[in-house]
């Protein structure tokens, strides 16, 4: 496999895709050719160059595409071009058009494109999934998540990009909470929003760039009432302007109890149950895999070696980018958007299953 991309988050993805036992990275291109050969280097991955240099490599099926959200259909389409399979970091796009050329590409080549976030194939939200699944809180009824922070200009070298047209808090964020809603309730069917931006510009507070101040061209919170096709519901917000940190919550109540999820920004966490009629909430620790970003890239690997649909498919990361592309419109209109894609949740890992171990040999 090769990666496109060798930003921060390329850290997080090598460190466990340079291990994992069933792929192997053979190449990093970058733009910045520096920055994908000091990659390299770092992670002892053989090639590093161009895009181009990377797609004529015959022996690289899969390509992990971390490009800046705004290129990330124009790279997965160079990638089904030269024949290979696509993982993207998320959102699948930034509008349904774009993501239906993509959609409809990746058919047309037989290729998969698979878009992050996989942080429901960890132990974490799988364990918590699972709880639910068995039957612990009955049937599932309503949701709320909460994304509240200051923004991540503070500590983030080169943020400008999360301001930019096709980030903020709803697309940058939201695929974490939205796709575990999904897993949840199964298909979004309406939403109904409102938007809101607290300042025109910002400043870079870390690295080479502290201080330098730049635009913020999208909403900097979201809130969103969110209907499910099941009857279920939740309400969600996104947003970077708060400076009461509050992260990570995903509440889900149910007909007999409640599962306070661990943060879907993450592959660990314990699951808190509170049961009805019970006097302390029940912790349950988290079984599974714990190994992070890259996760969901092994399981591409194996089902396409095993000519088996894949846990994290494309129809579930379009589902996803449909229903904040609806909530972006919502808050716009001010009024009701109807979500028109679909997709079924995924299935319950079984508890020993590893990334880290040696299947494909």
């Amino acid at each position: 496999m090769g990666v496109i991309g060798a930003g921060v988050i390329s850290d997080q993805y090598l460190s466990n895709l340079t291990v994992f036992p069933d792929v192997a990275v053979h190449f990093i291109a970058d733009i910045d050719l520096p920055r994908a050969a000091a990659q390299a280097e770092k992670w002892g991955v053989a090639g590093s160059g161009t895009v181009e240099q990377l797609l004529a490599h015959d022996d690289i099926e899969i390509v992990v595409n971390l490009t800046i959200p705004a290129a990330h259909v124009e790279v997965a389409m160079q990638i089904l071009a030269a024949g290979k399979h696509v993982w993207g970091e998320k959102p699948y796009a930034l509008d349904r058009e774009s993501a239906a050329q993509l959609r409809d590409a990746a058919v047309a080549a037989g290729k998969t494109v698979s878009v992050a976030p996989d942080t429901f194939l960890g132990a974490g939200l799988q364990t918590a999934l699972r709880t639910i699944r068995d039957g612990r809180i009955g049937a599932p009824l309503n949701g709320l998540t909460l994304f509240q922070s200051p923004g991540p200009e503070s500590w983030h070298p080169s943020p400008e990009f999360l301001f930019a047209y096709g980030a903020g808090p709803l697309f940058d964020i939201g695929p974490y909470y939205l796709t575990t809603l999904v897993q949840v309730f199964g298909p979004v069917s309406k939403v109904t929003a409102t938007a809101s931006k607290a300042r025109a510009t910002r400043v870079i507070g870390s690295g080479p760039k502290a201080g330098t101040e730049f635009p913020v061209e999208v909403p900097t919170n979201h809130s969103a009432l969110i209907e499910f096709e099941n009857g279920g519901s939740a309400q969600s917000v996104f947003s970077f302007e708060s400076t009461r940190g509050r992260t990570g919550f995903v509440e889900i109540a149910g007909e007999t109890g409640t599962v306070v999820f661990p943060d879907p920004n993450n592959f660990d966490g314990d699951t808190e149950l509170y049961a009805a009629g019970a006097e302390e909430p029940e912790t349950i620790p988290a079984i599974g895999s714990t190994y992070s970003r890259g996760t969901g890239v092994v399981d591409l690997a194996r089902s396409i070696r095993a000519g088996v649909g894949n846990r994290v498919p494309g129809a579930l990361a379009f589902h996803v980018l449909d229903v904040m592309v609806s909530i972006a419109e919502s808050a716009e209109r001010g009024e009701t958007v109807f979500v028109q894609s679909t997709v079924e949740p995924s299935p319950t890992l079984p508890e020993g299953w590893d990334p880290a171990e040696s299947t494909l040999a």
